[in-house]
């Protein structure tokens, strides 16, 4: 877990969840955000709202300087609901746009930029400082929150990770094949793991949580009790 400064620093904890596309990040971050009363901050929508911006202004994803001065003039908000993130983007909801498949491929080509994501980590920050918050990305626990009181690293199998999001696509997946999501998957992995400014990886102190053999519910059981393991800690310190 993070150490005792970082627990005297914040009264709520900050639960970073890192992992890479697919692993149902999302869904272990909205389930104990309701369950332990947090806010639930899905930073990985920032990064897919400034995407759908740079696709509305037709701007190459290569081009960071561009990218950093539409950034410059870019609000983005996010307002945790029960039900999941409101996204603003300009004031404008954008939460269904940002999900699109073509929306999610141009967030991890900008993602690669290294100035860019340290304009997003400064905005992550400003959003979790007081703690009471579940985060989840790529970089939480290595980058955004290294002092983060829990950390979890999510991770399955590409072919596993790609047969589930397949799945979940509903007819709007018809057109594409189980074997292209998974495909396309591996190749976010490959981007996102070799990526010189934080790269996709486990902080040394994360707890590690493959979900390749697991059902849902035993997931969300496991990441409870990694939760529950800290409060428990924190009490008796």
């Amino acid at each position: 877990m993070s150490t005792t400064s970082a627990v005297k620093r914040r009264e709520r904890p900050v639960i970073a969840i890192d992992g890479p596309a697919g692993a149902g990040k999302s869904t272990m971050a909205a389930h104990l955000a309701r369950r332990f009363g947090f806010l639930n901050l899905e930073t990985g929508a920032m990064y897919r709202a400034l995407a759908l911006k740079a696709i509305e202004h037709d701007l190459g994803f290569e081009d960071e300087p561009e990218l950093l001065e539409l950034a410059a003039e870019t609000r983005i908000a996010l307002k945790p609901q029960l039900e999941g993130n409101v996204v603003m983007l300009d004031g404008v909801d954008v939460s269904r746009r940002v999900r699109d498949a073509d929306v999610t491929a141009a967030a991890s080509r900008i993602s690669v930029h290294a100035q860019l994501r340290a304009w997003m980590v400064e905005q992550q920050r400003a959003l979790g400082v007081d703690g009471g918050v579940v985060m989840e990305g790529r970089d939480i626990g290595t980058v955004v929150f290294p002092d983060a009181e829990v950390k979890i690293f999510l991770d399955a199998k590409p072919e596993v990770r790609g047969s589930r999001r397949y799945k979940q696509g509903g007819p709007a997946q018809a057109a594409v094949t189980e074997e292209a999501v998974i495909r396309e998957l591996t190749e976010r992995d490959a981007r996102d793991r070799s990526r010189l400014d934080s790269p996709l990886r486990p902080a040394e102190d994360a707890v590690i949580l493959d979900s390749t053999g697991m059902t849902l519910d035993e997931v969300l059981t496991a990441a409870e009790e990694i939760v529950r393991a800290h409060v428990l800690e924190a009490q008796l310190q």
